[in-house]
């Protein structure tokens, strides 16, 4: 039997490592363990296939991060203009640098369809001086970059390959804002397609510890910080939280902007990705679609009280307001 170390920990008793053994076979007798759930090895295969895809997208990411510092120490700013360095345009020009050619007319010449546009800020972003070991450097890097996103195709297609029996499931869940596709393929490779395991969506919030803490004694609340959870699952729910609050016209960004103005926008990252996983229990385990409650949500649920406010604050400004229903 699997058990979690901390459940054990929290029944008191013998914590010498010569009884522990002895200890840990009294609790399994007495029925003080329960067992951790370990998913079927499809799931398990299938997590070690995402999970080492996300290994290799962040080390992408950390290729083009010392692409963009190479470049900077050759004093060319084009991470400024280009919102991509290693896009279409961006690899030409990464690539003409590498052939030697240093002048910036040229450079900027190789820009694509909306980068046309910045011509004359392109000269001046490229005008710079490469040296033979940063060209060396660059070079080695775009190979590498090459390969990742080799890899990176191919974890993709086999992927997708163990997915297709889910693909009903994919899409229920691909228009959930801020939700991709390979956000979707991690989230059920680590939670699984069967909800029974979860009672509520708070069991799975807190197994995944995008939910507050809940820290009490002697009826004093203290920290209410998130634990230590899945990292796999926790770090891209909070990737796609980011991702749903800057999406326009939905809930979750007028949910992102009601925390951030209030806690942070590091505080309300967490809290979006945990709005996000209880969506998504609910589409899983119910069958249903995804029906968006609308930028309004949280002013209509306190109408009164965003009208009371908004007058007050007319008032305090030196207006005299008026209230005049549209629907009257």
């Amino acid at each position: 039997m699997v058990v979690n170390a901390q459940h054990i920990k929290a029944v008191p008793g013998r914590k010498t490592d010569v009884r522990d053994a002895e200890w840990i076979a009294d609790l399994l007798r007495h029925g003080l363990l329960r067992a951790s759930y370990i998913p079927p090895r499809p799931q398990r295969e299938l997590r070690e296939l995402v999970r080492h895809r996300k290994v290799l997208i962040d080390q992408r990411s950390e290729v083009v991060a010392r692409i963009q510092a190479v470049l900077e120490g050759a004093n060319i700013k084009l991470s400024s203009v280009a919102s991509n360095v290693v896009g279409a345009s961006g690899r030409d020009m990464l690539e003409a640098l590498v052939a030697g050619n240093n002048d910036p007319l040229q450079l900027a010449g190789l820009a694509r369809r909306k980068l046309k546009r910045k011509q004359a800020l392109l000269e001046q972003a490229l005008r710079g001086q490469v040296g033979p070991h940063q060209r060396f450097m660059l070079a080695s890097q775009l190979r590498q970059l090459d390969f990742l996103d080799g890899e990176i195709e191919k974890l993709s297609a086999e992927v997708e390959e163990r997915m297709r029996p889910l693909q009903e499931l994919v899409e229920r869940l691909d228009p959930i804002p801020g939700v991709g596709r390979r956000t979707i393929e991690l989230v059920l490779a680590e939670i699984g397609t069967h909800m029974s395991r979860f009672p509520t969506e708070r069991h799975l919030a807190s197994w995944a510890k995008v939910s507050p803490g809940n820290n009490q004694s002697g009826g004093k609340r203290r920290s209410g910080a998130t634990g230590k959870g899945n990292p796999w699952l926790r770090s891209t729910l909070v990737e796609a939280g980011r991702a749903a609050s800057r999406t326009r016209g939905t809930y979750f960004s007028a949910q992102c902007h009601r925390l951030a103005a209030r806690r942070g926008g590091k505080r309300a990252a967490p809290a979006v990705a945990h709005s996000l996983l209880v969506v998504m229990y609910h589409l899983i385990k119910k069958g249903t679609a995804y029906q968006d409650l609308g930028v309004g949500f949280f002013d209509e649920r306190a109408r009164e009280a965003v009208v009371q406010r908004s007058v007050q604050r007319l008032e305090r400004l030196g207006y005299r307001v008026t209230l005049e229903d549209w629907a009257a």
